[in-house]
């Protein structure tokens, strides 16, 4: 490893830290190295309040002229919330500038390193560019798409079955199979099911086992709101939202309202992606039956799926399967996933893709 990838790494492990508390901006971190040591380190806190070379630029210890600089994104050089970093850095004197990696945004895209070398400032990019896009994944789906990263997940037998002919369901996945489904719920900013999962299986939504996550908005697509009060999912373990159509009934809403629960009436479900990204959620996981993802599928707006698969097998025509909906007329016609990665979990397979 060299030292430029050390200090680099150093500043992807800081801008970690953001996760769940900057978005729509990016993860970022930044490390001030002068005569090869550390002399500041800083990464973007939340939204709204200083980029991270602006934190690392006040955290130094010592005087930062004639420092390198290693940064995880491009720094800006346009007036957003906060002033330009571009400008912080010319004016503290920074000697070199190393970057992971480019931003995308329109208002970035190429400025900040151009301003910087105005400047003679050299710049260096593509510092351990690879892990730099991993971190900022979300972030770059939206400049792209302006929505959330949308996974859809389910468990499934041999034979692609996620519950029986009498819609029993637990437990299809092994147990080191659902641990990983906690994981994905704590790296989620929300998790969607439909109304017939919460009928059918009453699940609580909540992650579990893994010390210090966060649990997700939990959201359940209810159209007439049929929900019964007393669900699991209504408790007050995590912020749970229930989205319902115009016509639903309102004294029905009043209730759940009135018990803590959250109730948006929405016309299509692009409406809803709309809501969420502007709260700052930038992650959702599907956890819905057929219908559900069927509805993720066929409007386009599903970017990854995973599969757990056991090895049973549950047989029977009236059997539920992971993805229903109106379905498809040709081969030819299927969505083709990419991007494949299939791994074992105890003696359960995942198979994972995207859109």
């Amino acid at each position: 490893m060299t030292k430029h990838e050390k200090f680099m790494k150093m500043a992807l492990q800081l801008a970690a830290k953001g996760r769940g508390k900057v978005f729509p901006n990016p993860l970022v971190g930044a490390v001030l190295v002068k005569n090869g040591k550390v002399i500041g380190q800083g990464f973007h806190r939340y939204f709204g309040g200083n980029h991270a070379e602006i934190e690392a630029l006040n955290n130094a210890v010592q005087p930062v002229s004639g420092s390198d600089l290693y940064v995880t994104l491009e720094p800006c050089a346009h007036q957003g919330k906060t002033p330009p970093c571009t400008e912080a850095i010319i004016k503290a004197g920074i000697k070199k500038v190393y970057v992971a990696m480019p931003d995308p945004h329109p208002l970035v895209a190429g400025k900040g390193i151009r301003k910087l070398r105005q400047h003679h400032i050299p710049v260096f990019t593509g510092i351990v560019q690879e892990k730099a896009v991993s971190l900022n994944h979300d972030y770059l789906h939206y400049i792209r798409t302006k929505r959330p990263y949308i996974t859809l997940k389910w468990a499934m037998s041999l034979d692609g079955k996620i519950a029986t002919k009498t819609g029993q369901a637990k437990w299809i996945s092994s147990v080191q199979a659902r641990k990983y489904t906690h994981h994905l719920r704590a790296e989620a900013g929300a998790i969607i099911v439909g109304i017939n999962t919460v009928l059918k299986d009453d699940p609580s939504l909540t992650v579990r086992g893994i010390p210090g996550a966060s649990n997700p908005v939990r959201i359940i697509l209810d159209h007439n709101l049929r929900i019964p009060l007393k669900a699991n999912v209504l408790d007050h373990k995590a912020k749970s939202t229930v989205v319902c159509g115009k016509d639903a009934s309102r004294a029905r809403a009043v209730r759940l309202m009135k018990q803590g629960v959250e109730v948006i009436q929405i016309n299509k479900l692009p409406d809803l992606l709309n809501i969420l990204v502007n709260r700052g959620i930038a992650r959702i996981l599907v956890e819905g039956g057929g219908m559900v993802h069927a509805s993720f599928i066929e409007q386009g707006l599903a970017d990854q799926a995973i599969a757990v698969i056991a090895p049973i097998i549950i047989g029977g025509k009236q059997a539920v399967t992971p993805v229903s909906g109106s379905g498809i007329d040709s081969i030819k016609n299927a969505p083709r996933l990419e991007d494949m990665k299939i791994r074992q979990i105890g003696d359960n397979v995942i198979i994972e893709g995207s859109f």
